[in-house]
C-alpha cells in the first residue's frame, strides 16, 4: 500500500493540531511537513500572530520539518497566490501527493483551498470537515490539547478573551453565537501542548495589544532550564 505523502498548512492553532493528531493516527498518511506563512514585516505567523520561535519549537515538538513561506504585509491574494505556488513548485522534488487543512465548515475557504490546488497535482485532505464545532472543541479538551488564545476580533467577542486558555471555562464563558472553534474568525489561537507533540512548549504571556482592528496577546517563549 502506498501511504499518501502529506503535507499540512500549519496555523500554529488548535484546528491545526488537532488535525495533525488525526493524521498521525492514519496509517494511510506519510506526513512531510508543517506549511506556514509567516508576515516578512513583523515575522509573526499570519492572523495568529505567534512568534515564529514558537513556531519552530513546534515543529520540533512534533518532529517535523517546518516549511515557511513568507508574505508581505499588507498582502493581496495575487501576492499570497504568488507565494504559494512558488513553494509548491520549490517542493516537487518531496514527492508530496497531498496537502492538509484544518478547515471545518466554511465552504468558501475550502473551494478557495481546492482550487489553488489544481494547478499542483496536490489533491486536499479536510479531516476534520463538517465536525460539529461543539463536540469538537470537547474532542479536543478531553484529548489533552491545550491552547492559549492568542488574536480576538473586538467586533465579535471580548477582549477579555485574549491570552486566556481554551479550556472549559473558556467555552462556558463564550456568548451566545461565538462559534465554540472560533470557526467565524472569532478568535485564533496557539497550540503548545497534547498528544501530536513529543513534549510541551513553555511559553508565558507578554502584552495585549491592538493592531488593525484585532486584538493580539504575545506569547513569550519560555527557554527549557539546560
Amino acid at each position: 500500500m502506498t501511504r499518501k505523502k502529506t503535507l499540512l498548512s500549519w496555523s500554529s492553532g488548535k484546528d491545526s493540531a488537532w488535525t495533525l493528531y488525526q493524521l498521525q493516527q492514519d496509517k494511510n498518511i506519510e506526513l512531510v511537513g508543517l506549511v506556514t506563512t509567516v508576515n516578512q514585516t513583523h515575522q509573526r505567523v499570519a492572523m495568529h500572530a505567534v512568534r515564529v520561535a514558537l513556531l519552530e519549537q513546534q515543529a520540533a515538538a512534533a518532529n517535523l520539518p517546518l516549511y515557511i513561506i513568507p508574505i508581505p504585509y499588507p498582502c493581496s491574494n495575487d501576492e499570497y497566490n504568488h507565494a504559494m505556488l512558488s513553494f509548491f513548485e520549490s517542493t516537487e522534488g518531496l514527492g508530496v501527493t497531498h496537502m492538509a487543512f484544518g478547515d471545518l465548515h466554511l465552504e468558501d475557504i475550502r473551494q478557495y483551498r481546492i482550487e489553488n490546488l489544481k494547478s499542483t497535482g496536490l489533491e486536499p485532505l479536510f479531516p476534520l470537515w463538517l465536525k460539529p464545532t461543539a463536540q469538537l472543541a470537547q474532542e479536543m479538551l478531553a484529548g489533552g490539547l491545550k491552547t492559549c488564545i492568542t488574536c480576538i476580533d473586538p467586533k465579535q467577542l471580548s477582549v477579555s478573551f485574549a491570552g486566556r486558555d481554551f479550556n472549559q471555562q473558556f467555552l462556558d464563558d463564550l456568548p451566545a453565537g461565538v462559534d465554540p472553534c472560533g470557526e467565524n474568525g472569532e478568535f485564533h489561537s496557539f497550540a503548545y501542548a497534547g498528544p501530536m507533540f513529543k513534549y510541551p512548549i513553555g511559553i508565558s504571556l507578554g502584552e495585549v495589544v491592538e493592531r488593525d482592528g484585532f486584538v493580539f496577546a504575545d506569547l513569550i517563549p519560555i527557554e527549557e532550564p539546560v
